[in-house]
């Protein structure tokens, strides 16, 4: 199996989806990394020195946090985070594309479209564009996976909740998860806040009682065309 996860920002994918990306590392499976922005810009109305520095910083931050899941590659493209409305949808499904062209993937991880992040919803519909099922497609499987501090807080509609009906067991891999979250620091928070790292361990609980296991992520199925 080859492993491509698509993010919004750096610390979704270890937010969403962190024990299953070490899972499928540890278990031999080539495991890519692609981020549409490194997410410091939203928080600068210009590009200053101190705005720059910290970028670089979040980089950094993203491929630390690869090499402790077993990430073979981390991509991190130029987008300004919480901005992608502003950009056409096809510009970002043609960098999926591209992607998905290089890493050949055969599953892909990505946002749950009904988040409360502009980003994150982008992201998923151009996964989803980029990825559509036809004869030569690589992808067999898209999974979307929850944002502590953003899919909880989406704007209820009958339409939107979130509703796992796959789980990934993390229970061997919780730890490496927890030390990717450390590498980001500086996005945690304190209790009470959805990324905690006591809320984090405490979800990772709460969907392996509701699954069977010790710990685990959940995730929606977008596609399955596995034969």
């Amino acid at each position: 199996m080859t492993v491509l996860c698509v993010g919004a920002h750096p610390d979704d994918e270890v937010l969403g989806v962190g024990g299953t990306l070490a899972r499928h590392a540890a278990d031999g499976e080539t495991v890519s990394v692609l981020l549409l922005s490194d997410g410091e810009m939203a928080r600068h109305e210009t590009e200053t020195e101190a705005a720059r520095e910290r970028r670089e910083e979040r980089r950094r931050e993203a491929r630390a946090a690869g090499e402790v899941l077993g990430v073979e590659s981390v991509r991190i493209l130029d987008y300004w985070g919480n901005q992608l409305d502003d950009v056409a949808l096809i510009d970002v499904v043609r960098d999926v594309e591209r992607a998905i062209a290089d890493v050949e993937p055969t599953t892909i991880y990505t946002h749950y479209s009904g988040d409360l992040n502009v980003d994150h919803q982008l992201v998923a519909r151009a996964v989803r564009t980029a990825a559509r099922p036809v004869a030569d497609t690589t992808v067999d499987r898209i999974l979307s996976f929850e944002t502590p501090s953003s899919t909880e807080l989406a704007i209820p509609t009958e339409n939107n909740p979130f509703q796992p009906s796959t789980f990934v067991d993390i229970t061997e891999t919780m730890e490496a998860k927890m030390e990717a979250i450390d590498v980001y620091e500086s996005e945690m928070r304190d209790r009470p806040h959805p990324r905690s790292p006591d809320s984090l361990r405490a979800n990772a609980r709460l969907w392996g009682d509701r699954s069977g296991f010790r710990a685990a992520e959940p995730f929606e199925v977008v596609l399955d065309r596995r034969r």
